[in-house]
């Protein structure tokens, strides 16, 4: 996934139009971000933290901090899960009901019914098991699903139930590490602050938000394949001890936790003490992280767990690519350069109508749970058309799965690419003027806040960030590579969009045809 460039080293920000919301034009997504939350809160007229224009590190010299080990006996997940997905046809799905007692279950293809325990950790491997490393790509590996950098800030861990020790997921090395203990009744998901670079100051928090969509459809899709019955339950009131519950060193540093219940018996903090604030030295040193942290902490929610509902669109027809679910998740990538360069290449090539047809489908399935569906409800998806085969080139409305033409316009992808951050360089590709298909997603963040609060705005994260991952494997299933971005600069691309100015881009993704780099891949699947 690109984010968006660093902001300007120093100096003050321009004076803003009388039309500009919320900040002033050339502002990137990083300089944007806070003044969008203060909008949708209620400020008519936000001014820029700071902290905005202190200059900050390249992102390339950033060393995140390693990543958690579990303390512990370390249990092998189960091998074999490649196999069980090549034997589950796209985009069929197991038959309901079948799993616990008979061959027809997603683990008694060949044999009898697996265990839900070893079910469980053939969806985990699913969602989070490395598919392949490019040697040439400067970011590895590759999972199924996006990450800024290829630093995967969420982690997952898994307990037993009341009283019993989490267990830590280490995908690459295909294990749980952590005490024994009963069968997993519980999945967390919490993504580290830290992880991703300082230079993108408070929209940190974004991009952990919206992974944490993007790791819920994919843990939602492994669950679904191996017929894993699952409710998700939002950050509660007993969220901030349930986080140091985990045993991290650095709790303040962890987003609150999603619970994906698997038996309804739900996780129970085991700590009296709830997770402290951002440390006092953060608002010398960091103050952005600190900023964000603290409006984690405000993204509570007070609805019941909501069962996990289906990842994938109904009435999907069959792929010409992809004859199988392990081939989707290993084709699923976000556009290759040759010799370690940075960015995406691709080349112009009219495609059939099934690819937008399929992305249209894939982006009208909601998340699950009243909350993140009502943000999805709230998100509305642009999409740039270029030489997609009986569709005008030009800028189409993507709604309950259907494309509608708004403005034919040949000329949007190119005006698109000039507003991208990253553009072509000798040391960076950008396919965007050739893609077949530029999606946004875009939300008035005023309304947002008045129908859900403060929480709307980690929602409408998660909710993008589901929406984004579905694109992602329907372009893999199209044959072609997704990239999630944030580097558009954003009023002069809602202009190009026809979007209004109280309209903030929550997410970009670029669907384009990719090019054989004839680079090396390395199949990391077990």
């Amino acid at each position: 996934m690109t984010a968006p460039p660093a902001p300007r080293a120093a100096g003050a920000p321009p004076r803003r139009g009388p039309v500009d919301l919320p900040g002033p034009e050339g502002d990137n997504s990083i300089a944007r971000e806070p003044l969008w939350y203060a909008y949708g809160a209620g400020d008519d007229a936000p001014e820029a933290p700071p902290w905005t224009w202190v200059p900050q590190p390249p992102p390339d010299t950033h060393v995140p901090p390693p990543p958690p080990r579990g303390g512990g006996p370390r249990h092998a997940l189960p091998l074999g899960t490649h196999d069980r997905l090549a034997a589950l046809p796209y985009p069929a799905l197991p038959p309901s009901g079948t799993a616990e007692g008979g061959a027809a279950g997603a683990g008694g293809r060949g044999g009898a019914a697996e265990p839900v325990g070893v079910r469980l950790g053939r969806a985990l491997v699913t969602a989070f098991g490395p598919q392949r490393r490019e040697p040439e790509n400067p970011y590895n590996d590759h999972r199924p699903y996006a990450s800024p950098r290829c630093l995967f800030p969420v982690h997952a861990f898994v307990d037993g139930g009341t009283g019993m020790p989490w267990r830590l997921l280490e995908p690459d090395r295909h294990a749980l590490t952590g005490a024994p203990g009963e069968p997993a009744r519980n999945v967390v998901l919490t993504g580290r602050y830290t992880t991703v670079p300082p230079a993108y100051q408070w929209f940190r928090g974004s991009l952990v938000a919206i992974e944490l969509g993007f790791v819920l459809r994919a843990l939602s899709l492994g669950l679904e394949l191996f017929e894993v019955p699952a409710r998700l339950r939002l950050p509660g009131a007993d969220a901030h001890a349930l986080l140091p519950a985990l045993g991290l060193d650095d709790a303040w540093a962890w987003s609150l936790p999603f619970v994906v219940e698997l038996d309804g018996g739900g996780a129970r903090a085991r700590e009296a003490e709830p997770v402290p604030g951002p440390p006092a030295h953060l608002g010398r040193t960091d103050p952005a992280l600190a900023a964000l942290i603290r409006v984690n902490r405000e993204q509570t929610y007070g609805g019941a767990p909501a069962p996990l509902t289906t990842a994938v669109p109904a009435g999907l027809g069959p792929s010409a690519t992809v004859p199988d679910w392990a081939e989707l998740l290993w084709r699923r990538h976000s556009g290759r350069m040759p010799r370690a360069l940075h960015g995406m290449s691709g080349r112009r090539r009219s495609v059939p109508a099934e690819a937008l047809d399929s992305a249209a489908r894939w982006l009208s399935v909601p998340p699950p749970g009243p909350e993140l569906a009502a943000a999805f409800e709230a998100v509305k998806v642009t999409a740039v058309v270029r030489g997609v085969e009986g569709r005008a080139d030009g800028v189409h409305l993507l709604r309950d799965g259907v494309a509608h033409l708004l403005r034919a316009d040949a000329t949007a992808p190119e005006r698109l690419e000039e507003r991208y951050g990253y553009g072509v360089s000798p040391v960076n590709g950008c396919g965007i003027r050739d893609a077949p298909l530029t999606v946004f997603l875009s939300v008035r963040t005023r309304e947002l806040f008045e129908r859900l609060g403060a929480a709307g705005w980690g929602a409408v994260q998660h909710a993008a960030g589901w929406a984004a991952h579905g694109l992602c494997l329907s372009a893999a299933a199209s044959g072609l590579f997704a990239r999630p971005v944030r580097a558009f600069k954003e009023i002069p691309t809602q202009r190009v969009l026809g979007l209004d100015p109280d309209e903030m881009i929550v997410l970009s993704v670029v669907v384009g045809v990719p090019q054989d780099t004839g680079g090396a891949l390395l199949d990391l699947r077990l």
